[in-house]
């Protein structure tokens, strides 16, 4: 069964609520601090104990921060002088979850 044309613009719709989430998950040097956060989810993990465990320079490490906090992934609290960063992920999962689901509905599936 081809898509509807109603369900096409709801496909292309979540399709590019998660143009951000592809784009950033694309950078390995990002999942892999994405996995290193994963490691601390209650307290978080400062800038400094990310770099020590990878190959990038400390401002590179702030910058794939950014990026992923740009786009949901992570987020940051502030304890005194130091940032510690947490996954975020229930919104991009969600988002993820909604397209495949989406396109499930849609479309027959061989």
């Amino acid at each position: 069964m081809p898509f509807n044309i109603k369900a096409n613009i709801d496909i292309m719709t979540i399709f590019k609520d998660c143009i951000p989430i592809f784009s950033v998950l694309n950078d390995e040097k990002r999942q892999e601090i994405i996995l290193i956060i994963a490691e601390y989810p209650v307290k978080g993990i400062i800038v400094n104990e990310i770099t020590e465990r990878m190959n990038l320079s400390r401002p590179a490490v702030s910058h794939h921060l950014k990026i992923l906090k740009q786009a949901g992934i992570v987020g940051v609290i502030n304890k005194g002088v130091e940032n510690y960063y947490y996954l975020t992920l229930k919104s991009a999962v969600e988002n993820l979850k909604r397209l495949t689901t989406t396109i499930e509905n849609n479309c027959d599936l061989i």
